[in-house]
């Protein structure tokens, strides 16, 4: 569909102008259907956006929060993004939402898929935001182009909201939003910081192939907004 850009001078600029963008949309989510959601990535580029998330001056009580993916380790690992959410997003005045985490007690992920589904029931949606990071690879959420599982976790007539991936170039079984899930949403970012991923984002404008880059398929069928900053 459509990737609009809107880019920093700073990590700083991006992270004020962001949280104020989020925050704006979780309100008039909360001030149309009486619930808002935010579905975030992990991983280390959104901890500072996290922070002043946390501080904002919203009913976070009234705000659902999950994640677009999930390394399948223990959520005191620090591999973890539940752990890492908990310690920057989920304090302060964020402490009130109402936190719906994708690690189940099982130890496969695939046996977890039926748990998460039930569990999407207790978050608003569409959900009013959706941050996604992208990995050099091209990847989103835990859509990766090496694994076996790429090809339905982007199918979009699958049925499926969630997906048990295990790629073969990064550690650890995952949890993983389809591309389906992903796009009932009524805005999505996508959040990258510094040259390196801007190279890599000119590479996949200037590519087709969704399956070898899947934010592709993300980009191709929504309207996308772009945050970055060096």
């Amino acid at each position: 569909m459509a990737l609009m850009k809107q880019l920093f001078t700073t990590t700083e600029q991006l992270n004020r102008s962001f949280a104020a963008n989020i925050c704006r949309l979780l309100r008039a989510g909360i001030e149309e259907n009486g619930r808002a959601s935010l579905v975030v990535s992990g991983g280390r580029t959104p901890a500072a956006l996290f922070t002043a998330l946390s501080n904002a001056n919203v009913e976070w009580d009234k705000v659902d929060i999950s994640l677009a993916d999930e390394r399948w380790v223990d959520n005191s690992d620090d591999a973890s993004n539940e752990k890492m959410l908990r310690a920057k997003l989920l304090i302060n005045n964020a402490a009130s939402a109402n936190f719906i985490p994708l690690k189940t007690q099982h130890a496969n992920a695939e046996d977890a898929v039926q748990e998460c589904t039930a569990n999407l029931q207790n978050i608003h949606t569409p959900f009013d935001v959706v941050i996604l990071g992208m990995g050099e690879d091209g990847h989103t959420a835990s859509l990766f182009p090496c694994s076996e599982q790429i090809s339905d976790g982007l199918d979009m007539e699958s049925g499926n909201a969630y997906i048990a991936v295990k790629p073969t170039t990064a550690p650890n079984q995952r949890m993983s939003l389809t591309l389906p899930a992903i796009l009932n949403s009524k805005q999505i970012f996508l959040h990258l910081t510094g040259e390196g991923k801007k190279t890599v984002l000119d590479t996949v404008l200037s590519g087709s192939d969704e399956q070898a880059m899947p934010i592709r398929a993300v980009i191709n069928n929504a309207e996308v907004k772009l945050m970055w900053a060096p």
